[in-house]
């Protein structure tokens, strides 16, 4: 797993021992900052299910101005900040271990791209895009990159955003929301 454009380019990030976190392919990353690439420079993300922290990191190094990544294992915020001292990028960077709607709950931060990994058999997909929708931290035009097993069905509407089309890359498909511009009526 390796760091593919930006300051980073091609530094190797670790990745844990065991089954618990499951990283985002290459390929799928590849793809999925290629969809978003004009949208990552001077932009506030947020990482919520961090696991190696590679998608937040692959943001900063593409020039994202800040990145949160949150984690409710120990041991994964350890990776993240081992893998932000690697690329240089912590200085850009702040870690939280907790639950993400905990985080979530108390959030004051407006973000402009938030990514969504989290583990596959659960509803915490469903579950954080409901409540990003009605607590209000996605920026107006904001973007949520969602991933999901292909197998897994679409996570639905939301109040205030947007959904795209799906993206099939292999077993995995990617789908983005857009958090709905408010306009003013003259």
């Amino acid at each position: 797993m390796r760091v593919i454009t930006g300051s980073a380019r091609g530094v190797r990030l670790k990745t844990p021992d065991g089954m618990q976190t499951r990283p985002t392919a290459d390929r799928v990353k590849e793809a999925v900052f290629s969809i978003i690439q004009f949208e990552i420079e001077g932009r506030k993300v947020l990482d919520l299910f961090a696991g190696t922290g590679q998608l937040g990191i692959e943001a900063l190094s593409r020039g994202a101005e800040h990145a949160v990544f949150v984690d409710a294992r120990r041991e994964a915020v350890a990776l993240v900040r081992e893998n932000l001292k690697r690329t240089r990028l912590s200085d850009r960077a702040e870690t939280v271990q907790g639950d993400y709607l905990d985080y979530l709950s108390r959030c004051r931060q407006t973000f402009d791209v938030i990514l969504l990994d989290p583990p596959y058999a659960e509803v915490f997909l469903e579950t954080a895009l409901q409540k990003i929708s009605e607590i209000d931290i996605l920026s107006d035009g904001g973007i949520i990159i969602c991933e999901r097993p292909a197998e897994k069905p679409h996570p639905g509407q939301f109040p205030g955003l947007s959904a795209g089309k799906d993206y099939r890359y292999g077993k995995t498909l990617v789908t983005l929301y857009r958090k709905d511009s408010h306009r003013e009526e003259p």
